[in-house]
């Protein structure tokens, strides 16, 4: 693009467009991308940038891969979309079908839906309305883990942090749930029974009003980014059963090979009742995202006062999307993912482990493809993120951490690139 173009295109942008978590009155500088391939963003000025970020973890195969293009191009010539109420088609069903032989055995029930947000208000409607149509109305609280994140939709933000999701904001009209402390023990960290201590009192003080427990297994996203030790998932599936309540999974973030299981639960060996997944669903084309439940859920959803789910996207299972989708899971399975993932967790630690010995550096972790790097205060975002872009990658900090999930196709030298360049910038900034 010609210079007085790319002005005039962030001028426009700078005036008028809202970005995520962004201010109007004093927005952010944008990067303006004009194409994607394999894992470079090719901005509009001709520089490219490593994408360490993988479109917030859902690009795992990278952009503009053949197979995925092919998947999506030809549903197109088929049709683009058409409403699911009394309607199904054959990307769907195809769809559902690999869901259910993919995941956990007991969860065989799809809902389609439009986001990771929706999926999980979708999860939330089905424990309330299940545990209403079992004539236990007083079960309208979902109990919920501080540093957990689920999405940005009302029903979903309610169960995210209550401070780094600012409920304060919303008080008097968001629902209200409770909360308990993060699990204290690291993914690589014996656990032990007074790591559950807290969870264990709030479930005994109010296992009556509750209708289900809801978390990311193993790897608390967006809320801290934080790695947890499977046997804490295992006893929360043990105190659920205990207490007769149902357990949600969201696996949003987890899904699809990013902790080195398809799923988080497996680390664990532990089924949920209700499941969601989203993100990589699609290999970063299309939103679409999906809550799966077991037959004790739907059967008791559907033998209750209502009779049906009451839910219904407009775009519920876009055909374009769910064709798209089990392309990008196939293409998934076809491949040596466990030891990509795993040499992607390699060589994440290898080159982000020096930032330990930099004095603004609190700790450094990795699990599968994910390395964070914690800072021991927070990040300025203005000042640090025009410098990655500077320093040829693309990383999207927040709070006090600066992280990436590449995307699985990712090549050695690019990894080491992303990672100097990440180690550089911070040793830089500190200084």
């Amino acid at each position: 693009m010609k210079p007085q173009d790319i002005k005039q295109l962030l001028d426009f942008d700078r005036q008028h467009i809202w970005h995520p978590y962004s201010s109007l009155i004093n927005p952010p500088d944008m990067v303006p991308v004009v194409s994607a391939n394999g894992v470079r963003l090719k901005l509009a000025d001709g520089r490219e940038l490593i994408d360490g970020m993988a479109s917030w973890w859902s690009a795992i195969h990278g952009y503009n891969h053949p197979v995925l293009n092919r998947a999506i191009t030809d549903q197109l010539a088929q049709m683009s979309h058409v409403m699911f109420g009394g309607i199904t088609h054959p990307a769907a069903v195809e769809l559902c079908k690999l869901l259910v032989e993919i995941t956990p055995p007991g969860l065989d029930k799809v809902f389609l839906s439009d986001s990771g947000s929706v999926a999980v208000e979708v999860a939330i409607k089905m424990a309330l309305q299940y545990w209403y149509s079992q004539g236990e109305k007083q079960r309208t609280k979902l109990l919920s883990l501080r540093s957990g994140y689920h999405g940005d939709t009302f029903g979903a933000m309610s169960v995210c942090d209550p401070v780094t999701g600012m409920h304060h904001l919303f008080s008097g009209v968001m629902p209200e749930h409770i909360f308990a402390e993060s699990p204290p023990c690291r993914f690589d960290e014996t656990f032990e029974e007074k790591h559950i201590e807290d969870l264990k009192s709030r479930l005994e003080e109010n296992h009556q009003q509750l209708a289900a427990v809801i978390l990311e297994p193993i790897v608390q996203g967006a809320g801290g980014m934080k790695f947890y030790a499977p046997a804490y998932l295992k006893r929360v599936r043990e105190l659920c059963d205990e207490y007769g309540l149902l357990l949600i999974h969201d696996e949003i973030a987890t899904g699809f090979g990013r902790t080195g299981k398809l799923f988080a639960c497996e680390h664990a060996d532990v089924e949920p009742d209700i499941m969601c997944v989203g993100k990589a669903l699609t290999g970063g084309y299309m939103s679409l995202a999906a809550t799966l439940c077991n037959n004790k859920v739907a059967t008791g959803i559907c033998e209750g006062e209502a009779g049906v789910f009451m839910h219904g996207p407009t775009f519920m299972a876009n055909p374009l999307a769910c064709a798209v989708a089990p392309a990008s899971i196939k293409l998934l399975l076809s491949l040596p993912w466990k030891k990509t993932v795993g040499n992607l967790a390699k060589q994440l630690n290898e080159g982000l482990q020096p930032a330990k010995e930099f004095s603004s550096v609190a700790d450094v972790r990795v699990l599968g493809g994910i390395g964070v790097i914690e800072m021991k205060e927070a990040v300025d975002i203005k000042t640090l993120q025009p410098k990655f872009v500077e320093n040829g990658v693309w990383v999207r900090p927040f709070g006090k951490l600066v992280y990436v999930m590449p995307a699985y196709v990712s090549k050695r030298e690019d990894l080491a690139e992303l990672t100097r360049q990440i180690l550089l910038t911070i040793k830089l900034n500190q200084e």
